[in-house]
């Protein structure tokens, strides 16, 4: 048991759903835990209602995996969008931040990750091979490679290309290098990454310079 457990068996409960979300420790956790008591019963109600609804009300989109209220998401079912091009990212923050250039105009495809051996993250872990039927099912013309300029990136990418050779007919592009080497599409700005998404280049080209 917890040295530092607290006098309040609900507090507790509470301070320790809350250190289980990415980058709050017990300390960050039981000030917010504090702050939802000090405050109106009704918001920290709706807070805790908000949050159950999210959970049980979103799915994911069962063509591009982007998250999404129906079986298909807003974008997929679109007919203003191009369904020829598929842009290939990690998560779907990223298509978040890809939609927020206003450069774009095509569908998604969100990996959930990218392969990563260190963390056990595999191909398998990962959407390639939903990535793959959708190509092999006809009408996409090109797939572009949109994910970080990171080491397991770039061997995502390389991956995938190898994946859809056999499709000759879809041209495989990737974002420009404005996005620094290094870098997640989370921590570029957006007008940098409008312009890479705009002046992306075959893929191919990376293994001939």
């Amino acid at each position: 048991m917890n040295s530092e457990q607290l006098a309040s068996t609900l507090l507790e409960q509470a301070v320790t759903e809350l250190s289980r979300l990415p980058g709050v420790g017990r300390k960050t956790a039981l000030r917010l835990a504090l702050h939802i008591l000090r405050r109106d019963e009704q918001e920290g109600v709706a807070l805790g209602e908000s949050i159950i609804n999210m959970r049980r009300g979103i799915k994911y989109c069962r063509i591009c995996h982007n998250i999404s209220e129906t079986d298909v998401c807003p974008i997929c079912s679109s007919p203003a969008r191009d369904s020829s091009t598929v842009c290939v990212v990690e998560n779907i923050n990223d298509v978040m931040i890809m939609e927020r250039t206003r450069q774009y105009g095509g569908m998604y495809h969100v990996l959930g990750g990218v392969i990563s051996p260190m963390d056990g993250i595999g191909p398998d872990s990962l959407t390639i091979d939903s990535l793959v039927e959708r190509v092999a099912a006809g009408g996409v013309r090109e797939v572009i490679l949109a994910l970080g300029a990171t080491m397991e990136g770039d061997t995502t990418n390389f991956y995938i290309f190898r994946k859809l050779a056999g499709f000759p007919d879809v041209k495989i592009t990737q974002l420009a290098r404005g996005v620094a080497v290094g870098n997640d599409l989370e921590y570029t700005d957006e007008i940098t990454l409008g312009r890479s998404l705009l002046n992306r280049t075959p893929f191919a080209e990376s293994f001939q310079s």
